[in-house]
């Protein structure tokens, strides 16, 4: 037979293996489970990585270089939907961190306060008056705020105070520049000089 003459009915039908029926069936006593063992008994699963109680390669492997995941701001994260709906807020007030620890929005100070723009289903507008003090506030729960007559004031991250922003202003541009920001704006400047037709270098 050449290879041109099977056909897709091939194995179609294959019979399932049927362990445990004898050591004359080839699959039997141990039913392909070897001896003893995790292996052998019923449930057992194993991680792919698994290297028979060796260390596994991934753990083997040098670690090096740098990340800095561990730095990142974690947020408590309100959205002004469940402020407005908490009886201690339905009058409007202030909201702050003591403010929404009390009212059991947020756990405690351990992580900076980020307010968020959603409200309920078909819930448009702001119906009361709320003056927030908050280390992020959303552009979306800011203009929400302020045209519900109330004040949002934004004391900004640790990464914000490095970096010499001021959340509260227009221009948030960073004041401090670090070594990535001002590499990125010398690649700015560069790029700007080079549709004039000039050449900018470093100095």
């Amino acid at each position: 037979m050449m290879i041109h003459e099977v056909t897709a009915m091939a194995g179609k039908y294959k019979k399932r293996k049927r362990v445990g029926r004898g050591v004359g069936s080839g699959n039997g006593k141990t039913a392909g489970r070897g001896q003893k063992g995790a292996g052998a008994r019923q449930g057992y699963s194993k991680l792919y990585q698994f290297e028979g109680g060796q260390m596994p390669f991934f753990r083997r492997m040098p670690k090096f270089g740098f990340t800095n995941a561990k730095f990142k701001t974690q947020f408590w994260i309100v959205n002004l939907g469940a402020i407005v709906a908490h009886d201690d807020f339905k009058n409007g007030g202030d909201v702050n961190h003591e403010t929404l620890i009390k009212a059991g929005l947020v756990r405690d100070t351990s992580r900076d306060l980020k307010i968020l723009g959603g409200l309920g289903d078909g819930d448009e507008k702001l119906g009361v008056k709320l003056n927030v003090t908050a280390n992020r506030v959303t552009d979306s729960a800011r203009a929400l705020i302020t045209d519900a007559g109330g004040s949002v004031t934004e004391t900004g991250t640790r990464r914000d105070k490095v970096r010499g922003i001021d959340r509260n202003s227009d221009d948030r541009s960073p004041k401090n520049l670090t070594k990535k920001l001002k590499n990125q704006e010398w690649h700015r400047k560069r790029s700007e000089a080079f549709a004039r037709g000039e050449v900018l270098k470093k100095g």
